[in-house]
């Protein structure tokens, strides 16, 4: 009998394990501590947008707007080492990585992946590098269409922490599917330097290459904030490497206080996009699942959507397909919140900033402009309300942004704008 007990507990044990194991995986709370959003799709053909006439209005003694804080990418990488800096807004016991092939071109393969806490410039902190593995494997083909998750990492993540990501890549590889403001450094290299200390002769770039989200294993009680829109929260027009766009300063209240040390937030802004139709990025209703619900541990969305839908009316050269309406522009941000609603996150609704002075500013424009703004205030159908229309709008020219607000090309706020508006957001909301 004896004899027969040990046999059974020896063909039981594997079995028991694997209990245990998946128990284990199942109790563990993965959240989001940094994403961004890659383009989903190549653009569509956008031949009828055309660059502001020369006698476009403009205010007589304003001096030209900055320009573009996008810069050119490189289309292919070949035998080259990407390195990559995030920061983690809530802090998590282990970490894992997520990676998209978003394009859906080619498969893309990852000879080599490594994370480690950021020094200077280029440089990681001593002692702090660790390989990444894909199911126990250093390698990994990220296929058309699809992501990946890395394995866990035993490696601790503070908030408010910067992160380096080193991905090598050993053949010519499509280098398309990129979040294109990344607005911190990027570092690229030949041949596998992911174990490099620092990577002094590196071109660079403000790019992220297929690097889409950093989950943290936390407490239960820790949940993220996905700030979802276009290049107002993607930062378009705040200072690279300083982490001053609006989404990273709400992280940085958010550690400051007593009660909301457990909420992260992550940016899924694209600059260009709009609630309705493709332009740059698939619309808001087209990447909301990708974006917002498939991320880890989301409790609430700061949704500040729509002025592109309006600007992108006014282009002469703007098909009729390429059209919004109030009505229209309003009905697709109730579909964004119904959606977010029925997998039991809340919404803050965002008004729109103001855009007087903009070749595009009109009458017309700024009719809609107003009426969805009304609407996000008064409807209820929002949870919370932040008014970024109210604290960056000039109180003598209600439709023009305040002048230490306004970066240059009276649309996107400069660091400054975007500080009022991460001030003017009720952290305490989070907390119902």
């Amino acid at each position: 009998m004896r004899k027969l007990i040990l046999l059974l507990s020896f063909l039981l044990l594997p079995g028991l394990l694997a209990l245990s194991a998946t128990a284990q995986t199942q109790n563990e709370h993965w959240v989001s501590t940094w994403g961004t959003a890659t383009i989903l799709a190549i653009d569509p053909p956008l031949d009828w947008i055309r660059p502001p006439p020369a006698n476009a209005q403009r205010q007589a003694d304003a001096p030209p707007p900055p320009p573009s804080p996008i810069p050119p990418v490189p289309t292919e990488l070949n035998n080259q080492t990407v390195r990559m800096i995030v920061r983690s807004s809530v802090a998590g016991e282990r970490v894992r990585l997520q990676f998209a092939n978003a394009q859906g071109i080619a498969p893309v393969q990852f000879g080599a992946v490594h994370v480690a806490l950021h020094g200077e410039g280029s440089a990681i902190v001593a002692g702090s590098n660790h390989a990444v593995t894909f199911g126990g494997l250093p390698a990994v083909t990220v296929h058309p269409g699809s992501l990946v998750v890395s394995d866990p990492i035993d490696m601790a993540v503070p908030a408010l922490t910067e992160l380096v990501v080193s991905v090598y890549l050993p053949k010519a590889t499509d280098a398309r599917t990129t979040h294109a403001l990344g607005l911190n450094t990027t570092y690229i290299v030949d041949g596998n330097q992911v174990a490099a200390a620092a990577m002094p002769d590196a071109a660079t770039n403000r790019s992220y290459f297929w690097l889409t989200g950093v989950e943290v294993q936390a407490a239960a009680t820790a949940g993220t904030i996905v700030t979802f829109g276009d290049s107002i929260t993607d930062g378009f027009s705040t200072t690279a490497d300083e982490h001053r766009e609006w989404p990273a300063l709400l992280a940085e209240r958010l550690q400051a206080g007593n009660r909301t040390t457990q909420l992260g937030v992550i940016n899924m802004g694209i600059s260009g996009n709009r609630v309705l139709q493709t332009v740059t990025g698939q619309s808001a209703l087209a990447r909301f699942d990708r974006d917002v619900l498939a991320r880890g541990g989301v409790r609430w969305i700061v949704l500040l959507e729509g002025i592109n839908d309006i600007n992108f009316t006014a282009l002469p050269g703007a098909p009729e397909s390429q059209h919004a309406t109030t009505e229209g522009i309003i009905a697709g941000l109730s579909q964004l919140v119904d959606r977010a609603h029925a997998r039991g996150i809340k919404v803050m609704g965002a008004t729109m900033t103001p855009m007087g002075g903009l070749w595009l500013f009109n009458d017309k424009t700024e009719a809609m402009r107003q009426q969805v703004n009304e609407w996000i205030r008064t409807s209820g159908k929002y949870d919370a309300l932040v008014d970024f229309d109210a604290v960056t709008r000039d109180p003598q020219k209600p439709g023009y942004m305040k002048t230490d607000h306004d970066s240059g090309d009276h649309i996107h706020p400069n660091d400054a704008g975007n500080a009022a508006m991460a001030e003017a957001i009720d952290v305490t909301a989070f907390l119902r």
